[in-house]
């Protein structure tokens, strides 16, 4: 993975763009009607391609553009463009410009979206927030091609270079574009589930379906439920979902918690991501929602375990909470989450040259204590350094990892630090060796 410095990484708002930035945990970018995220990765950006839901006051769907938003981060967001169904096929002014994917190939930019439940279009530009221009003048998939609804465009790229787009609402397709990005290689496939489950019950899935691809596993998700395959096409064998009602803040709990959670799976600094809708807070509903982000993790069989959606979200961190995971850093090198033996995840694969970054943790006290729930079978041991801000940043403090009877067993290890309050950038930068000497499963912090 490389390694960005934070002196880049964490320079907000780069560009002048259309609006102020906006820091946020969950939702993000609140009360906007900012809905259907699906973010995807351009060099040291994030840009999320969303819907909008234009007022809080509406009775059923109204949505006359769609949005582009970006951040370095995923904390602070800046409104990076807008496509009006004017600068499509569509032509004039819209009410149902539903769901969206933007995506890159051969150094352009392309953008999908759904006019209303009965078609997709495409929009072209060489930027990632436009300005676009409708390259086909019509649909690129038309009304009633194939037995379901053409809407709800997902795209991918697979290791071979080529592209694949699923859509369609309870019953999927699949299939493959030509090079050029705005045109069918094949005819559109339907795509088989073994005994699906969704937020509508068994035997069904949902609208807005995703698709995304680790470790050679494809895994189609719809809502929060998904399903796995090692052929793009399937069969895709169902396993669950990803939201869990004890891991779901009570904040976050209205209704049902399953329902209308389209988003997406995205990496980023070898982490995961999972961005979805959420209509929980205080004046949404089913037609004004806001958009959520939470870490996902895999379990060693590959199968996602329950995300944690709270008001903390991704990218930030807060010193007064009671353990802050070490698998839920925002940044990473020569790191891999794997299952802890104890439970839940822990951090393995750390030895020299490896760092973990946790940026944004509020809070923090002056000359505090970080103690580290750590685990080593390595004789020789090695420290951790904590550094602010980067690998190379100023040093706060040190401690020596030992051997601590083996990998499954941990003990704490306390690390004073010498630091001013505040919002600190934290680096956790590992030396003692090539081979992995220690696996860290948490950490908290103290005065």
């Amino acid at each position: 993975m490389k390694y960005f410095p934070l002196g880049k990484l964490f320079l907000v708002c780069l560009f002048a763009m259309l609006t102020p930035c906006v820091m946020a945990s969950n939702p993000i970018v609140p009360g906007i009607g900012l809905t259907d995220p699906h973010v995807v990765i351009y060099g040291n950006r994030a840009y999320l391609y969303a819907t909008h839901d234009f007022s809080s006051e509406n009775k059923s769907f109204v949505m006359k553009d769609w949005w582009v938003w970006s951040s370095a981060d995923l904390v602070h967001w800046q409104q990076a463009g807008t496509l009006k169904p004017e600068d499509t096929f569509i032509g004039k002014p819209f009410n149902d410009c539903w769901a969206t994917f933007g995506i890159s190939k051969n150094g352009k930019y392309y953008w999908y979206f759904s006019a209303g439940p009965t078609e997709i279009g495409v929009v072209a530009a060489d930027s990632p927030a436009g300005p676009w221009h409708d390259p086909l003048g019509k649909p690129l998939l038309s009304k009633d091609l194939t037995p379901t609804e053409q809407r709800d465009p997902d795209l991918m790229v697979d290791d071979d270079g080529k592209a694949y787009m699923v859509y369609g609402t309870f019953n999927y397709f699949i299939v493959r574009l030509n090079d050029d990005m705005i045109s069918l290689a094949e005819k559109p496939q339907p795509v088989q589930i073994d005994h699906p489950y969704g937020p509508y019950g068994a035997g069904k899935t949902d609208d807005k379906p995703s698709l995304h691809k680790r470790n050679g596993i494809y895994y189609l998700s719809w809502s929060s439920f998904y399903a796995m395959a090692t052929n793009i096409y399937g069969p895709y064998s169902f396993k669950g979902s990803v939201i869990a009602a004890e891991n779901v803040a009570p904040e976050f709990r209205k209704g049902d918690i399953w329902h209308d959670r389209h988003g997406n799976f995205f990496t980023w600094h070898n982490q995961w991501f999972y961005a979805c809708n959420d209509k929980s807070q205080p004046g949404r509903g089913e037609f004004f929602r806001d958009s959520c982000i939470s870490y996902v993790h895999y379990r060693d069989n590959g199968e996602m375990a329950p995300v944690r959606l709270n008001r903390t979200g991704v990218g930030e961190y807060d010193a007064t909470q009671p353990d802050i995971e070490a698998e839920d850093y925002f940044a990473a090198e020569l790191a891999e989450i794997k299952e802890c033996a104890g439970g839940g995840f822990e951090v393995r694969g750390l030895r020299t040259g490896s760092y973990l970054l946790y940026p944004n943790i509020k809070n923090f006290p002056r000359n505090a204590t970080i103690v580290f729930r750590v685990a080593s079978g390595q004789p020789d041991g090695g420290t951790i350094e904590v550094r602010e801000n980067a690998k190379d940043g100023r040093l706060l403090g040190s401690c020596h990892i030992h051997d601590t009877g083996g990998w499954d067993q941990y003990q704490s290890i306390a690390c004073p630090l010498k630091n001013a309050s505040g919002t600190k950038n934290l680096c956790l930068v590992f030396k003692g060796g090539n081979e992995e000497f220690v696996r860290l499963d948490k950490f908290s912090i103290c005065n």
